[in-house]
């Protein structure tokens, strides 16, 4: 079955780029993912928001390639943090590691509060 290409839009609260994140996160989320990703980092983006669906899916691959966009956050010196994983995805964000790179907020207003006024 082939997965649906995610549906990502971006959006500015402040100085806060929150990439709203529809569907499951798998292999096929790359191009859409990074997409979303190079077009705020060229617009200046230091602070990034993930907002998942809380029903998302994420599979091995999605977790690769969120993964592969924390380094890339961390080479641009950019603050990033996720909000809307279900407590299920919270733990294994925190096995895999991707709690090192990015704060896991209870809710996007929070999130955003926090991200904007935290230095860069």
């Amino acid at each position: 079955m082939q997965k649906q290409a995610n549906e990502i839009k971006l959006e500015k609260h402040g100085d806060v780029t929150l990439l709203d994140i529809k569907g499951d996160v798998t292999s096929f989320s790359e191009p859409s993912l990074n997409s979303a990703y190079k077009d705020s980092s060229s617009s200046g983006a230091k602070k990034l928001l993930l907002r998942f669906q809380e029903d998302a899916y994420i599979n091995s691959g999605g977790i690769a390639l969120l993964i592969q966009i924390l380094a890339q956050t961390k080479r641009n010196n950019q603050k990033i943090g996720v909000t809307g994983v279900s407590d299920h995805f919270k733990k294994v964000f925190h096995m895999v590691g991707i709690t090192r790179f990015a704060t896991i907020y209870p809710t996007q207003d929070e999130a955003l509060k926090a991200l904007s006024s935290a230095a860069v």
